[in-house]
């Protein structure tokens, strides 16, 4: 049985950005609150999500479903706003939808565009978009090796997207609209949640004593 989806509640912690929104699907951006701070992820993602809802006039019950990016992004940022989605999903009993970050600011640019967020040690995470389809991608790499291919712009990270020398357009993080217009299909159950890191997390195990 499908779900009949027409609130959505969107979150994304994948940047230094701590986006939450409402959206009205297909396309209306009900409210959104964005705050920059790449090490609030936590502490700010309920008060925006909550505050976009009072803004809209609605409350959490009103939602019929969360979308949430998925990354690739740093560990810890990403396990806040999934854990946060997932529990949103649960306490609710809607359905929560995963995408990938990129894709939520690469659906939203026309033509060939290459799109770039941080991925720190002097790296970027990178996937190219025709007319906003997923060409190739996401991988995480240097900035020299990453070949913008046939791309006209750059979007994402405007610092990381002024070194590829193209034109830099937005959006510059995933936004409430670029995260919804990312869903294939609202009609469809969700796949579980599963965060794409693409490399292993900065905090390692203790080595077992010998």
């Amino acid at each position: 049985m499908g779900w009949a989806v027409t609130l959505v509640l969107a979150l994304d912690t994948s940047t230094p950005a701590v986006t939450a929104g409402v959206v009205r699907l297909p396309d209306q951006v009900q409210a959104e609150r964005v705050t920059v701070d790449a090490r609030a992820h936590a502490e700010r993602l309920t008060p925006n999500a909550l505050a976009a809802l009072a803004d809209a006039g609605l409350t959490m019950v009103d939602l019929d479903a969360v979308v949430v990016g998925c990354g690739p992004g740093p560990f810890t940022g990403l396990r806040a706003g999934m854990a946060t989605a997932a529990a949103y999903g649960h306490a609710l009993g809607i359905p929560v939808h995963g995408v990938c970050s990129l894709d939520a600011i690469g659906v939203r640019t026309s033509g060939d565009v290459l799109v770039v967020t941080d991925a720190r040690r002097r790296e970027v995470y990178w996937a190219r978009y025709r007319d906003g389809f997923r060409m190739a991608g996401p991988g995480v790499d240097a900035p020299a090796d990453v070949d913008p291919g046939p791309a006209r712009a750059v979007a994402g990270s405007p610092d990381h997207a002024a070194l590829f020398g193209l034109p830099v357009c937005g959006p510059v993080h995933p936004t409430p609209a670029g995260l919804v217009a990312a869903v294939p299909d609202w009609s469809e159950r969700p796949l579980p949640l599963v965060a794409l890191y693409l490399r292993r997390p900065d905090a390692k195990p203790l080595a077992a004593p010998r």
